[in-house]
């Protein structure tokens, strides 16, 4: 299991923990993992806080940043490169008919959708506006490469070539999530150091080619450069699988929103654990990307006949957030949901994070010395 990628990297485990939560990236590191901390939903002065709490309490062990800047959004498309405004611009876009919509699904939860009053933080971040913009990704970038980090992570496209030069120059390791291929090689060329390679199984943002396919696949199509297999990974078994179709590791996500560090929400929690893998559903009614999530009322929603439909990056997720704060502020739970993989079938009971390391590594010495023997029995 320990190899050249774990060697270039320093951990012990060639297992990557993408998540949220600075105390579930920490834990996964101490435990001999990576935990690779998700900038998107932080504006720069958050992201200084979480990475410097990480800094101290990581106990020297190597983690990284996952940053979402994708190669095609309706911001770059219209020429919007600045923080200022950004907000307001982009609402401007948003038709009358969508967010009379938005106020119909809400009003069928009983939910009013008063006038809203202006959010605490005015940050793009704090308007709906997340770090998936040029504008306000490149900021999470400089941020991230300002703290010891091991790896710089990007899904949707690679980095920008400014950020992937800084990175190498400072010893920081490139990575980014594809769907296909053409992805795969593309971004090779443009100077990634490792391929994540995401199937259609996983929670978030993904292609719609299986894990078990586009593999193979891609580690064919870009070696010797190293790849790391994500979507429907959750046990040493999985593991085991991905390790044999040529990856150098694996990418999770899902599996870290029920460990005791997580900080999900009770009600979040109790849905996580009772899901089971056809209560998930690849919409674009969160980001306006297809995305894997939680099957809820407001993505059946989006599919219903009446829907004027969804709306590209990043317009989708202002009205996602926009409901999502209303039903919050009146406890409803129906409309709520997040992003997931097909795993949250086996997501069933709370452990911690060093306890899920721990147990991908048995069951993948298990499964590997199970299938040595029978190879050298038959």
């Amino acid at each position: 299991m320990h190899n050249e990628l774990c060697e270039s990297l320093g951990i012990e485990f060639p297992i990557f923990a993408f998540t949220h939560c600075r105390d579930v990236a920490a834990a996964v590191s101490r435990a001999g993992g990576m935990g690779v901390l998700g900038a998107l939903a932080f504006s720069p002065e958050q992201l200084e806080i979480e990475l410097s709490w990480i800094d101290e309490h990581v106990d020297g062990k190597p983690y990284g940043v996952d940053v979402v800047m994708p190669v095609k959004s309706l911001d770059r498309d219209a020429g919007l490169h600045d923080a200022k405004d950004l907000a307001e611009q982009l609402r401007a876009m948003i038709s009358p008919d969508h967010w009379d919509y938005v106020g119909k699904i809400l009003a069928d939860h009983g939910i009013p959708d008063e006038a809203e009053e202006e959010p605490d933080d005015d940050s793009p971040l704090g308007r709906g506006v997340l770090g998936w913009t040029e504008a306000t990704g490149t900021p999470l970038i400089d941020i991230a490469l300002g703290h010891p980090i091991k790896l710089l992570a990007s899904a949707l496209g690679p980095p920008p070539a400014e950020a992937i030069d800084q990175a190498h120059a400072q010893g920081v390791t490139v990575a980014a999530l594809v769907g296909r291929v053409e992805q795969a090689v593309r971004d090779v060329q443009q100077g990634v150091d490792v391929v994540i390679a995401q199937g259609y199984e996983a929670g978030g943002h993904t292609g719609d080619v299986g894990t078990m396919v586009l593999v193979p696949d891609v580690v064919d199509a870009i070696a010797p450069t190293p790849v790391l297999a994500a979507g429907g990974i959750g046990t040493g078994r999985q593991m085991a699988a991905a390790m044999a179709l040529g990856a150098a590791g694996v990418w999770t996500g899902s599996i870290w929103l029920t460990v005791a560090e997580s900080d999900m929400t009770p009600v979040a929690m109790e849905k996580l654990l009772a899901a089971r893998s056809s209560d998930t559903v690849r919409s674009r009614a969160m980001t306006g990307k297809p995305a894997r999530q939680l099957r809820t009322d407001w993505t059946e929603a989006w599919e219903a006949p009446e829907s004027p439909g969804t709306l590209p990056m990043p317009l989708q997720f202002i009205l996602h957030s926009h409901a999502m704060r209303r039903a919050a502020r009146v406890g409803n739970t129906d409309l709520v949901g997040m992003p997931v993989g097909q795993i949250v079938s086996r997501m069933d009971k709370v452990r911690t994070a060093k306890q899920v390391i721990y147990d991908l590594v048995e069951e993948y010495l298990e499964v590997t010395e199970r299938m040595h023997r029978r190879v050298s029995e038959g």
